[in-house]
């Protein structure tokens, strides 16, 4: 179903100090997104969102912070330069006007570790940079599959007593668990089979209805780590949009993940927020 591809190289990373490894701090938000302290262009300071699932960067039309310094053209600007820490990567091209997550500025993706080995560390709140794939006792592993610059992982659902396999994007945006796509949700009437815990509907100008529904996954199989009471989501309603499965940033929070540099395999455990409270969507 998805095609292996390589990342498409959008930057050219460098360091001023060549090292195994390059460590870069983030802090979490309540809502479970990553945020990092950048400088763009020696000029803009931002607090940037990590999104997994892109490998550029785009700026919020809601920012707080000026970013005067990079320049659009038909709302894509080439060829920035982004320091994080002691990190330099060259070459970074952003997008104009699109939203993020809250507390941030904008967006950058994974063209930050392009060609390396890179650790989402959420016991540390940090990234891990590695030349060479670093000490790997007590993760797991699973094959990763690539297209078009994301990520997708492949884990078992039980639904009605029933064993089902799930592929699932991999996205930091979403600040929820797992949000299930219109055919998978359709097709496996989640909506007759998982205990419904919200709903929420809303309607455009045309009269059309969307539905937004939270259920309760009974149990997540990622490997041999199982998570109970997986919060879990979908649409009904008229307007059904939503074409792929997504593990969302609180999922994500329960791991520590070791992501290869060809990004064919991922290798995770769990973090220290592994059997925490579901985050709850508003």
């Amino acid at each position: 179903m998805f095609k292996k591809v390589s990342l498409l190289f959008l930057f050219s990373v460098g360091f001023l100090m060549l090292k195994a490894q390059e460590k870069i701090p983030f802090r979490i938000t309540k809502y479970n997104n990553i945020i990092v302290k950048t400088l763009v262009n020696d000029k803009d300071s931002l607090d940037l969102m990590f999104q997994i699932a892109m490998e550029g960067g785009s700026i919020s039309p809601e920012r707080q912070r000026k970013a005067d310094h990079i320049i659009f053209k038909d709302e894509i600007s080439e060829n920035n330069t982004v320091k994080i820490g002691k990190l330099i990567i060259k070459n970074v091209q952003f997008f104009d006007n699109e939203l993020t997550g809250h507390e941030a500025d904008g967006k950058i993706g994974t063209g930050i570790f392009a060609g390396k080995t890179f650790k989402i560390d959420y016991d540390n709140n940090q990234f891990g940079i590695y030349d060479k794939m670093p000490d790997l006792k007590g993760y797991e592993s699973m094959p990763l599959f690539s297209e078009n610059g994301q990520f997708y992982i492949v884990a078992d659902n039980v639904i009605d007593n029933e064993q089902q396999e799930v592929y699932f994007l991999l996205q930091s945006g979403y600040s929820g668990g797992i949000l299930y796509s219109n055919k998978f949700a359709d097709g496996k009437e989640l909506d007759k089979k998982l205990k419904i815990t919200g709903e929420k509907t809303l309607k455009n100008s045309a009269g059309q209805s969307v539905i937004t529904k939270q259920g309760v996954l009974p149990f997540l199989k990622l490997g041999n780590l199982v998570l109970k009471d997986v919060s879990a989501g979908f649409f009904a309603g008229d307007l059904k949009t939503q074409k792929v499965s997504y593990f969302g940033a609180d999922l994500l929070r329960r791991f520590i993940w070791i992501f290869d540099a060809e990004r064919k395999t991922v290798y995770f455990k769990p973090s220290k927020y592994f059997k925490e409270p579901y985050y709850k969507l508003n």
